[in-house]
C-alpha cells in the first residue's frame, strides 16, 4: 500500500476533487482554496469516513498524525469516531458554567425558601448583577478579582444586595 503520495505543495496546487494520500487518508477539495481531510476506515465490518479537519487549516503532516492516532485506536479494537465523540462529551461535562451551577443551587434550595422562592429574593440579585458578567464563565476559571469586579459597581450603593449576591 503506497502511502504519502501527496506533499504540501502538490496539495495546494490541486483542483477540486478527491485525492488519496494512502492508507485511507483522503483530501477532498471543493475548489482550489478549500477542502477537508478525512480518513476511510472499516469499523465492525462497515466502512466509515472520519473527518480530520479543514484544509488548509489542518496541514498535511497534522492530518497524517491525526490519521495515525485514529488507526491506533482502530487496532486496539475501538471505533475512533465514537471515541472522539466520547472525548467531546467528557470535555463538555467538565465545563460547568456559573449560570448553570447557580440555577442548580437555587433549585436545590427552593423548597427551603419561603413561598418556594417565588418572591425572587434569593436568586434575583444573582440574576441581575452577577450572571450577566460571570454566567458564561466556567466555575473553575472564576477568581476573586472577577467577583470583586462584578460586585464593585453595587457594593456602596446597594450594599445589602451585594452581600446577597
Amino acid at each position: 500500500m503506497a502511502t504519502n503520495r501527496l506533499n504540501a505543495r502538490t496539495a495546494a496546487a490541486l483542483d477540486a476533487g478527491k485525492y488519496c494520500d494512502g492508507a485511507g487518508l483522503w483530501l477532498a477539495k471543493s475548489d482550489a482554496k478549500n477542502g477537508k481531510w478525512f480518513l476511510r476506515v472499516t469499523v465492525h465490518g462497515k466502512r466509515r469516513e472520519m473527518g480530520l479537519g479543514r484544509w488548509p487549516d489542518v496541514s498535511l503532516s497534522e492530518a497524517r498524525t491525526r490519521a495515525e492516532a485514529a488507526r491506533l485506536e482502530l487496532r486496539n479494537g475501538l471505533d475512533p469516531i465514537r471515541e472522539r465523540q466520547k472525548r467531546r462529551l467528557e470535555a463538555q461535562r467538565n465545563l460547568h458554567l456559573f449560570r448553570d451551577v447557580a440555577k442548580d443551587a437555587f433549585q436545590a434550595r427552593q423548597a427551603e425558601l419561603k413561598g418556594d422562592g417565588k418572591a425572587g429574593r434569593w436568586f434575583s440579585p444573582l440574576e441581575l448583577h452577577v450572571l450577566p458578567r460571570l454566567g458564561h464563565i466556567p466555575v473553575a476559571e472564576i477568581n476573586q478579582l472577577d467577583i470583586r469586579d462584578c460586585l464593585s459597581p453595587i457594593w456602596h450603593s446597594k450594599g445589602e444586595t451585594a452581600k446577597k449576591a
